[in-house]
C-alpha cells in the first residue's frame, strides 16, 4: 500500500506525510503561521533562549576569552553564537536602562525648571533695583543740570546692550549665544516669527545649514524649557553607538595583535566582551531599580571587574604572557577610553541636540 507524499514548504522536497518534520531540512510538516509561532520563531532565531544560552552564560561570566577561543577553533554549535548572545544581553540591558533614563530625564527637567524660576525671581529683583537706581540718577541729573551726564549714560547703556547681545567671531562657522532671555520671552509672547527671534538671537542670513539648525534647536529648547528631551535622545542613540563602537574596538585589538588572526577573530572576542559589559551594567541597573541608589564601591568594583576581565580574556584568547597581556590590555583601554569613547560621546551629544 503506497503512502501519501507531501511537499516541504521550506525546501520543496517531497517526503511521506506521516513524518512530523521534513527529513531534509527539519521544517515542521504542518506549521500554520500564527502569532505564537511568529513570536516563538523570532525568539528562537535571534535570541536563542535555549540550553545553549545557559550553557554559554557561565563561561561568559567566569571564563574570560573561553567562548571566543572555542568559537574560532570551530566549536560553534555547542555554545551560543557571539552575535546572538550579544543581541540578547544588550536588548535586556537597554530595556532595563530605559526605566532609569526616563526618570533621569524627568528629574533633569524638574531641576532645570526650578533653577529657571529662581533665576527669574533674582533677575526681577535686580531689574527693580536698577530701575530705582536709574530714577535716583535721573533726579540727580535734573538737580545738577549737567549736560555731559546724559550722553555718558547713553554710552554706558549702549555698551551694556552690546554686551548683552551676541558675540560671533565667524558667522559661518561658529555660534556663541549671549542674549537677554527676557527679550526673547517677550518676543515669543507677542507672537513674533521664528525668523525674527533667530535674528535677535544673532543668526544671520548667510549662515550655513548646521548653524541655522543650532539656532532652531536652541529656540525650541528655550520655548520648551526642557533639556530632558535632549538627554533622552542621547540615551536613545546609545544602542546604535555601542554597535558601531564594537567593531572599532575590534580594530584596536587588530592593531595590538596584528599577527594573531584575521579581523573576524578579534570581532568574535569583542562580541563576547561587550556582552559581558552589558551583563555587568544590567546588574548595576537592577540594583539601582531595587535600592534607588548605587553605592560608589559597587560601581568601582564593576569597573575593576571589567578591566580585569579584559586582561584575563586577552591572555587566554591570544595566548601571551601576563606582562604582555597586562601592557596590551592597559593600552587598549587607554586608547578606547581616552580617544574613541569621548569622540563618540561628542558626536552623540551633537546629534541628540540637532535632532531631538
Amino acid at each position: 500500500m503506497s503512502r501519501s507524499l507531501i511537499d516541504c514548504h521550506n525546501c520543496s522536497q517531497r517526503f511521506e506525510a506521516h513524518y512530523p518534520f521534513c527529513p531534509y531540512c527539519g521544517m515542521k510538516a504542518w506549521d500554520e503561521l500564527t502569532l505564537g509561532v511568529l513570536f516563538n520563531n523570532t525568539i528562537s532565531n535571534y535570541f536563542s533562549v535555549d540550553a545553549r544560552f545557559f550553557k554559554s552564560f557561565i563561561p561568559l561570566m567566569f571564563k574570560p576569552g573561553f567562548l571566543a577561543k572555542r568559537f574560532v577553533e570551530g566549536r560553534r554549535l555547542l555554545y551560543l553564537h557571539p552575535t546572538q548572545i550579544y543581541l540578547f544581553i544588550s536588548v535586556v540591558f537597554f530595556f532595563l536602562f530605559s526605566f532609569i533614563s526616563r526618570k533621569q530625564a524627568e528629574n533633569f527637567d524638574t531641576v532645570l525648571k526650578n533653577d529657571i524660576e529662581r533665576s527669574h525671581v533674582y533677575l526681577d529683583s535686580l531689574k527693580q533695583k536698577q530701575k530705582d537706581s536709574l530714577s535716583l540718577i535721573t533726579i540727580q541729573q535734573k538737580v545738577d543740570e549737567h549736560p555731559l551726564t546724559v550722553p555718558i549714560d547713553q554710552e554706558k547703556t549702549k555698551a551694556q546692550n552690546t554686551k548683552a547681545g551676541r558675540l560671533k567671531s565667524n558667522p559661518k562657522s561658529s555660534v556663541i549665544f549671549e542674549f537677554n532671555d527676557f527679550e526673547i520671552d517677550s518676543m515669543i509672547v507677542s507672537g513674533a516669527s521664528d525668523i525674527e527671534i533667530y535674528r535677535k538671537m544673532g543668526m544671520e542670513d548667510d549662515d550655513g545649514f548646521v548653524v541655522q539648525r543650532i539656532y532652531k534647536q536652541a529656540l525650541k529648547l528655550f520655548k520648551n524649557k526642557s533639556v530632558g528631551s535632549i538627554l533622552q535622545a542621547f540615551y536613545d542613540s546609545v544602542p546604535l553607538a555601542m554597535f558601531i563602537l564594537l567593531p572599532i574596538f575590534a580594530v584596536i585589538l587588530k592593531l595590538f595583535y596584528f599577527r594573531k588572526g584575521r579581523f573576524a577573530y578579534h570581532l568574535v572576542f569583542s562580541f563576547y566582551f561587550f556582552a559581558f559589559i552589558f551583563t555587568m551594567f544590567s546588574l548595576l541597573v537592577i540594583i539601582e531599580l531595587i535600592w534607588k541608589s548605587l553605592p560608589g564601591w559597587i560601581i568601582t568594583l564593576v569597573m575593576f571587574s571589567i578591566v580585569f576581565y579584559l586582561f584575563l580574556g586577552l591572555k587566554y584568547f591570544y595566548g601571551q604572557g601576563y606582562l604582555k597581556s597586562f601592557i596590551k590590555s592597559s593600552a587598549v583601554i587607554f586608547v578606547f577610553l581616552s580617544i574613541v569613547l569621548p569622540f563618540a560621546f561628542a558626536i552623540m551629544g551633537l546629534m541628540a541636540f540637532l535632532f531631538y
